[in-house]
């Protein structure tokens, strides 16, 4: 399979085999107008397999929801074909409107103005909790 080299754009590279079409889901990248080349169980020789995510065109990612989905990600911002920037994304101590509260009870659930925030509580077990009921978010 050959996708072709962008010219301006990000490839956001080195995400763990079968964590990339969450991580497209979350940065709604199906809402866009750029073309984006999705691949999957790409063959590496860091990670064995990985997927990769091409965006032909410049748009702004968040970087905490590539945190989130997929610490130790990176992400590189191609112009004139060449690149420019590469970065590897952490996982961020704080994520607001990313994910959901599954409690039903949570008041972040039942207000609706109010923001879903999650904190980083536990980096080695990559564990989120509500920043409103203590709720631990669900597993990717």
């Amino acid at each position: 399979m050959t996708v072709d080299s962008i010219q301006n754009g990000i490839v956001i590279d080195h995400i763990a085999a079968g964590r990339g079409m969450k991580l497209y889901d979350l940065l709604k990248l199906n809402k866009t107008e750029t073309p984006v080349a999705m691949m999957m169980n790409v063959t590496s020789g860091k990670l064995g397999r990985k997927d990769m995510i091409k965006i032909d065109g410049e748009i702004t990612l968040n970087l905490d929801v590539i945190g989130y989905v997929d610490p130790g990600a990176t992400v590189n911002v191609i112009q004139d074909g060449k690149l420019k920037e590469k970065r590897r994304i952490e996982m961020p101590e704080r994520l607001e409107n990313v994910i959901r509260c599954k409690n039903p009870r949570c008041i972040s659930t039942t207000e609706q103005e109010l923001s879903q925030i999650f904190l980083l509580t536990d980096r080695e077990q990559k564990e989120y909790r509500c920043l409103w009921c203590e709720t631990r978010a669900a597993k990717i």
